[in-house]
């Protein structure tokens, strides 16, 4: 059996859909918001939640629990991997934060948790995951009306720019991977991806001009992109927890440093043809703007 945590978000939830379509065993999605019904009830909060979570898994789909501050996630991490070794799992697939990403505020967690699995007794595969292309495509939309009103999108992004990746095709990957890792342990034979670290970094990457002509092509007139400085953008964020607004601020201080762009990727390894972040993009800006 598989399980696959995580599976009411948009992440956690293709990859489990896409996992009944090919595995070839039985799949469990496994959530916080599980009735036990459709999907098994898994607490990171609660630990004694998890071990009836994994029972009978065989290899587990680890989808990362952000959305706290560190010190929580940290806890929640711990959690798993001591339940999934308690629970004989015999392969963690865990999704994890792109090499691009190393001076992020979020990608503390994510080492730390990849630390604590390497010490595990079970085989490990670590998807690092680039940086969504919905990032961007939120902050096009949101400076929407004002580029609009005034012909110019700001942004803090500086001069630099962004790789980003469907998540689509992250999931896609973490599908592929998480069913061979499957026929592996079934099989009793070599485990191709057991000790393996993967770096999904997405193939384009995005800044405000290229942003700034989404916008222009989207509205019907010309925008010209405004860098924003830091401080100006700290004071927008916050209606944010304060750990959300941290990490915005990290993320935007990296690109402006040239920081988050992708030096290399293993996604061509897994996809053909990945999706083109300039046409995600601008398909979700045009939807976002109907609305």
């Amino acid at each position: 059996m598989i399980v696959v945590t995580g599976a009411s978000g948009a992440l956690g939830g293709a990859i489990l859909e896409g996992l009944r379509a090919v595995a070839g065993t039985e799949v469990a999605g496994a959530s916080s918001s599980g009735d036990g019904t459709t999907l098994r009830h898994a607490d990171f909060d609660r630990p004694e939640t998890l071990g009836p979570a994994f029972a009978g898994a065989r290899v587990l789909v680890f989808v990362s629990a952000g959305y706290a501050e560190d010190d929580v996630v940290l806890a929640r991490h711990g959690a798993v991997v001591r339940a999934a070794a308690d629970s004989g799992v015999e392969h963690v697939i865990y999704t994890s934060l792109a090499e691009s990403g190393e001076r992020l505020t979020i990608a503390l967690a994510h080492r730390w948790t990849e630390a604590r699995l390497a010490e595990a007794p079970f085989d490990v595969t670590v998807l690092r995951n680039g940086l969504y292309a919905e990032i961007p495509a939120g902050l096009a939309l949101a400076g929407a009306a004002a580029a609009a009103e005034t012909g110019v999108f700001a942004a803090p992004f500086g001069e630099g720019r962004l790789s980003v990746v469907a998540r689509q095709d992250l999931a896609a990957v973490a599908v592929r991977v998480a069913a061979e890792a499957w026929r592996d342990v079934a099989s009793g034979g070599a485990r191709r991806h057991a000790g393996r670290t993967y770096e999904l970094e997405g193939l384009d990457a995005v800044g405000g001009h290229d942003l700034a002509e989404v916008l222009s092509e989207a509205l019907g007139r010309d925008i010209a992109y405004r860098p924003v400085p830091l401080g100006e953008a700290r004071a927008g964020l916050a209606g944010l927890e304060a750990y959300q607004a941290g990490h915005s601020i990290s993320t935007f201080a990296n690109i402006g440093a040239g920081l988050l762009e992708a030096r290399r990727s293993d996604l061509p390894t897994f996809l053909d043809t990945p999706r083109p972040a300039r046409d995600l993009i601008t398909a979700a800006v045009r939807s976002g703007l109907k609305r």
